[in-house]
């Protein structure tokens, strides 16, 4: 798996006392430094995508963190250590815990590949690209 996708399993809490596990891969993108993007697969349903900001997840790992339709924060018990996110949109409302032992050191590496402050700078590999083609073309 790339250094920038995460796949793990969250729990979708139903009720008070019940949750069910859901897949997701999270996937940080270097030439779109600002967001993380996030597909959920619960078997019988068509995979779900959601794209919110990196600093808000990374926030979300110490304190609470987001308005509106996403929020995130941390929970620690003398057991676990997890992260709990909130999703709503015109659909519904969505509460999943995350295990931060998984999402901590997942962000640390995104954070290698673009230090948090220098998103600006970072590479644009798609114009790059499209350039060095153009380039070849040009030539042939």
């Amino acid at each position: 798996m790339p250094l920038t996708e995460l796949d793990c399993t969250l729990q979708l809490v139903v009720a008070a006392d019940r949750s069910i596990p859901v897949s997701a891969r999270f996937s940080y993108l270097p030439q779109d430094p600002y967001s993380v993007h996030v597909t959920f697969y619960l078997e019988g349903f068509p995979p779900v995508s959601w794209v919110f900001a990196r600093d808000l997840l990374t926030e979300g790992a110490v304190r609470p963190s987001g308005l509106a339709d996403v929020r995130i924060w941390p929970e620690r018990t003398e057991h676990s250590h997890c992260m709990w996110l909130e999703l709503t949109s015109p659909h519904g409302r969505a509460l999943l815990t995350m295990p931060a032992e998984t999402m901590t050191p997942w962000l640390a590496r995104t954070q290698l590949l673009v230090p948090a402050g220098s998103e600006e700078a970072a590479p644009d590999l798609d114009g790059e690209l499209s350039r060095l083609l153009g380039e070849v073309a040009e030539g042939a």
